[in-house]
């Protein structure tokens, strides 16, 4: 599963250094919000979905990233 923060992250194609400079967060911090050993701060939490342009409830959902498709067809 990928959390919602990380996959609007990556749809940017920002990495963790760059969130962290827009949101004003640690990148260690954003680091352990992706990958789960914390939860954000509610102030953290508030520039992280500002940033992103979503709710904060929003930035912990888990969602199912899309396969990469083959061309199978010769």
């Amino acid at each position: 599963m990928l959390l919602r923060l990380k996959a609007e992250r990556l749809k940017r194609g920002w990495s963790q250094q760059d969130l962290g400079f827009y949101a004003r967060i640690s990148v260690a911090d954003i680091s352990r919000i992706e990958r789960g050993w914390m939860k954000p701060y509610p102030r953290h939490a508030a520039r992280l979905a500002q940033v992103l342009g979503l709710k904060p409830e929003e930035l912990l959902e888990e969602i199912v990233p899309m396969p990469e498709t083959t061309n199978t067809h010769v």
